[in-house]
């Protein structure tokens, strides 16, 4: 895995210092797009199929953007088709977003619960969440009702588990040993 970001890292560095001088939104969007394609088993398959040339891998990968694509993108897609980093699209977006939030000031939290929680009360948690941890939250809230009850929130690489799960794995431990 650090392979992976330590070869990406460059990419990433190299987008968002043009994305600075144009639309950071714009690429951040960009980027989306292509990380969730660079995801895609076919666009790897036909990406690495050596019967196809690199330009028509590239024209293939921008059509399918819904953003518009920029000469910008339309080279970046190229260099990476070029380069056969095709693959490190998500691991590009992922640095590229932490990039974008260090110079914001911010940082992305994937709050998960165990109930679905109404926008007051996300607002209310992000607010408390953000004194916290002394930064701007970007929230992304998911449903997972293994968690029996509470919240796990990671921002970066913290944790802050304050579901029934963890309490209960942690009696559990407690009178285990």
């Amino acid at each position: 895995m650090a392979e992976i970001a330590t070869v990406a890292r460059p990419y990433a560095e190299a987008v968002y210092r043009v994305a600075q001088q144009g639309d950071v939104a714009a690429w951040s969007e960009v980027l989306s797009e292509l990380a969730q394609l660079g995801a895609h088993h076919d666009v790897l398959a036909f990406a690495a199929n050596p019967n196809v040339v690199a330009a028509d891998v590239a024209a293939t990968v921008v059509s399918l953007l819904k953003s518009p694509a920029t000469a910008e993108v339309n080279n970046f897609v190229a260099m990476l088709v070029e380069n056969h980093r095709v693959s490190l699209l998500p691991e590009i977006y992922t640095q590229f977003q932490v990039l974008k939030n260090t110079n914001a000031g911010a940082a992305d939290a994937n709050i998960t619960s165990a109930f679905e929680i109404a926008q007051p009360q996300v607002a209310q948690l992000v607010a408390t969440l953000e004194k916290k941890f002394g930064r701007k939250l970007n929230p992304t809230v998911t449903v997972d009702s293994s968690l029996i009850g509470g919240v796990r929130v990671v921002v970066g690489d913290e944790v802050l588990d304050t579901s029934v799960r963890a309490k209960l794995q942690q009696m559990h431990l407690a009178l285990a040993s």
